[in-house]
């Protein structure tokens, strides 16, 4: 996070928070100049901490730390404004978790490739008992990726992310074309 930065002015000199009687003093001086030196960042940090809770305001270390607040996965090979995306929305997708809608837009975000998405289940309603479920007997996912360029989909990571995406009864296949 926020360490010593060479040369970064303190808002708030402790210097100046003392009677005069103390101003006069060499030694207290100089040692609350290298208090000010090591307070200075964290000072700064209170004062900005709205703008280092917005992820489209926060310093980039910061972003990894919003990503654990808010549960995603960043990667730092990302392109910030990318990260920055991704914890932005990252608590309205999670009220989508678990659908074709939110799977698609996790795979959309991770890759750029808008999937293709087949499942087998299905919704119905019945105030007769013993009703036939729609779907299939297994519920299952097809997540197919349509890449230009296929080998550079990393397909492990792709398939972590679908497992975490997807209910945990519900099985998977993963196409990369």
């Amino acid at each position: 996070m926020r360490t010593a930065v060479t040369g970064l002015p303190t808002p708030h000199p402790l210097i100046e928070q003392l009677p005069a009687v103390y101003l006069e003093q060499d030694f207290l001086r100089r040692f609350l100049a290298a208090l000010d030196d090591v307070l200075a960042p964290v000072l700064l940090s209170i004062d900005n901490l709205p703008a280092h809770l917005d992820p489209r305001s926060a310093p980039e270390d910061f972003l990894a730390w919003l990503a654990q607040w808010v549960a995603v996965d960043t990667r730092a090979d990302q392109p910030v404004e990318q990260r920055r995306a991704t914890v932005r929305g990252a608590v309205e997708r999670h009220s989508r978790r678990g659908t074709r809608r939110g799977l698609v837009e996790a795979v959309f975000l991770e890759t750029g490739i808008e999937p293709d998405v087949v499942e087998s289940g299905g919704t119905a309603w019945s105030t007769t008992p013993h009703t036939q479920f729609p779907g299939g007997p297994r519920p299952w996912v097809t997540v197919r990726v349509r890449a230009a360029q296929p080998y550079q989909v990393d397909r492990v990571r792709l398939e972590e992310l679908i497992r975490t995406e997807i209910p945990a009864h519900v099985g998977f296949d993963l196409e990369v074309s």
